[in-house]
């Protein structure tokens, strides 16, 4: 049995932007109903909606056959949960809240096997390896997996240029949100100021050589970010094309 390619890790080698949906109802049927949609990934949120390591597993299952790449966001950079993630087949990570480069090799180890790293050894129970079945599974592993980095303060923008030269990542994420309350404007995420960051980040990691990614629910700024040179963008939140889309419908059927 052959390691599994990460598609969207040769995209980004390649150059090739991905636009991709945030994945927060924790729910494979759910997960799997979007995979049909068309984007070229879904991001499966571990940090803010309320998944666990099994809720993952049954998403990551329930989207395998179809083309599209499953990110999953972690709650947190544990070298733990990364290896549980890791087993249980992620291929791609998001690690939020990382300020420092010294955070950014500690990530990177946890994602790499001894002796390059810290990654604990049980492949045979583990779904990524097909439960031992994968040759050259402990060997090879790494060439697959893709680490993004979420850059959402000022003090990791400060620290931008050291992070995303850590060799070992291969992407670096701006969480406009966070990356708003840090600055002193909390809710405003559109701020021409919080704007201006991304984009200015965005070049940073371009230079770096390194992919870099951000969320926005506003097209004409995901239009924007894209141009800048912004690789992976993700365009929409489930949660909230469901309460729209809700909320219209209902509209449409009450009196003026």
């Amino acid at each position: 049995m052959q390691l599994p390619v990460n598609s969207f890790k040769q995209a980004l080698r390649a150059g090739r932007p991905q636009t991709g949906l945030w994945v927060g109802l924790a729910d494979p049927y759910v997960a799997e109903l979007l995979a049909t949609s068309g984007f070229d990934w879904l991001l499966l949120d571990g940090e803010h909606a309320p998944n666990d390591v099994r809720s993952l597993l049954a998403q990551l299952q329930a989207v395998a056959p179809y083309p599209v790449h499953p990110i999953v966001r972690a709650v947190a950079g544990d070298t733990v949960l990364i290896k549980q993630l890791l087993d249980i087949g992620a291929q791609t990570l998001l690690i939020p809240m990382v300020e420092t480069a010294e955070q950014a090799r500690a990530l990177v180890a946890a994602t790499r096997y001894p002796p390059r790293g810290v990654r604990g050894v049980g492949s045979a129970l583990a779904r990524a390896a097909r439960w031992g079945q994968v040759e050259g599974y402990l060997t090879r592993a790494e060439e697959q997996i893709c680490l993004l980095l979420q850059v959402e303060s000022v003090r990791g923008l400060e620290n931008l240029d050291a992070i995303a030269a850590v060799d070992g990542v291969d992407g670096v994420f701006f969480g406009p949100s966070d990356l708003a309350a840090s600055m002193g404007m909390l809710g405003k995420s559109a701020d021409q100021a919080v704007q201006a960051a991304v984009m200015n980040g965005i070049a940073a990691v371009r230079r770096a050589g390194k992919a870099a990614g951000v969320l926005t629910t506003e097209i004409p700024v995901a239009r924007g970010y894209l141009e800048q040179g912004a690789l992976f963008v993700g365009v929409g939140i489930d949660t909230l094309l469901l309460t729209r889309a809700a909320r219209e419908l209902a509209s449409t059927f009450k009196s003026p």
